[in-house]
């Protein structure tokens, strides 16, 4: 057992000098981050012009733990609408130099601002005369004075008991960092849809599928006239075609919407003669539906938070001239899709 493998508990004085130095790390991450928000100057918005100047990538560049941060930030610039990519300045200087275009921007990070393995970069950024944005804590650094843009840190106490360890200064880069691709996100109008494209796999591009993502439609629709005699409904209902079984909606001349008929209904009807009895005798009028547009896990809460709890729905569209379905959706349909 993983617990077997902790040791034993602590005295309490060690149990304080640990929380001790945890909340001293976080105070002097957030002293830090309150500075960094004050010194912040019209270099940051002339960083996202910049950015969104270029037709091609952010080129993110660092090296030892900056370059883990650069990393990062490559990631969340490219998973939020501005192409990225992480460039590692030792492999720039022996061949990736090549990954870079004249399209491109460079973003580099470097504390002191004076890391020897970010001068060919640099080097060749200025040979092909592209953008280059540099953040670190020294304006006079042979990085911010060759950039085009200086994001300055503000100088700041590491919260290492040497105050030589990375760690308060890797939280600033990483907070401005985190800055500039929100800023990036909101200059472009980068929506919740674009979102969701970029994170197909994830828990969060889950939450944003959409109904008409998932949804039965066009021949796949178990559709019935009300005049459809109850024989050749139940046919419909469970017929394999249709890949949805139980359920069929019921449809006027001109298409509407006007019932459902459900497994329920027909438990309902069946002592009644049934199959004497058409569409519209044992339809549920004006069945619960949703828009196309409107998230599937909102469609979830939408069957079992307002009475009558069901488990299918019909998708119609809303801007179309009368409830003609588009779409069929059960709450199997939502559960294959990962969402609960």
């Amino acid at each position: 057992m993983a617990s077997a493998k902790i040791k034993a508990v602590r005295p309490a004085a060690t149990k304080a000098r640990d929380l001790a130095a945890a909340r001293r790390v976080l105070r002097h991450a957030s002293d830090a981050i309150t500075v960094l928000g004050e010194t912040l100057n019209g270099e940051f918005s002339r960083a996202i012009d910049a950015i969104l100047g270029v037709s091609g990538r952010v080129i993110v560049s660092g090296m030892g733990k900056s370059g883990h941060i650069a990393r990062k930030l490559a990631a969340t610039l490219a998973s939020t609408g501005t192409p990225a990519l992480f460039l590692h300045p030792a492999e720039a200087s022996h061949g990736d130099l090549g990954m870079v275009t004249r399209a491109d921007a460079l973003l580099m990070l470097s504390n002191s601002g004076e890391t020897a393995e970010l001068a060919d970069l640099i080097t060749y950024g200025k040979r092909l005369s592209i953008p280059l944005i540099g953040m670190a804590n020294n304006a006079d650094s042979r990085l911010l004075q060759a950039s085009d843009i200086m994001l300055l840190l503000p100088k700041a106490q590491e919260a290492c008991p040497m105050g030589l360890a990375p760690t308060t200064s890797t939280t600033m880069m990483l907070t401005l960092g985190d800055a500039l691709a929100v800023a990036l996100m909101e200059r472009r109008g980068f929506s919740a849809d674009q979102y969701r494209d970029f994170h197909p796999g994830g828990a969060l591009g889950k939450k944003l599928i959409r109904v008409s993502d998932i949804m039965h439609k066009g021949e796949e629709l178990p559709l019935v006239s009300p005049e459809t005699a109850m024989r050749d409904v139940i046919m419909t209902m469970t017929s394999a075609k249709f890949g949805i079984a139980g359920y069929a909606g019921v449809v006027d001349k001109k298409g509407a919407l006007v019932g459902i008929v459900s497994d329920g209904d027909l438990r309902r009807h069946m002592e009644t003669g049934l199959l004497d009895k058409l569409a519209r005798d044992v339809m549920t009028a004006n069945p619960k539906t949703v828009s196309p547009d409107i998230l599937a896990s909102e469609a979830l809460t939408f069957m079992n938070a307002t009475p009558p709890k069901v488990t299918y729905l019909f998708v119609v569209d809303p801007k179309g001239p009368d409830r003609r379905p588009v779409g069929f959706l059960s709450v199997h349909d939502i559960l294959r899709a990962g969402l609960s």
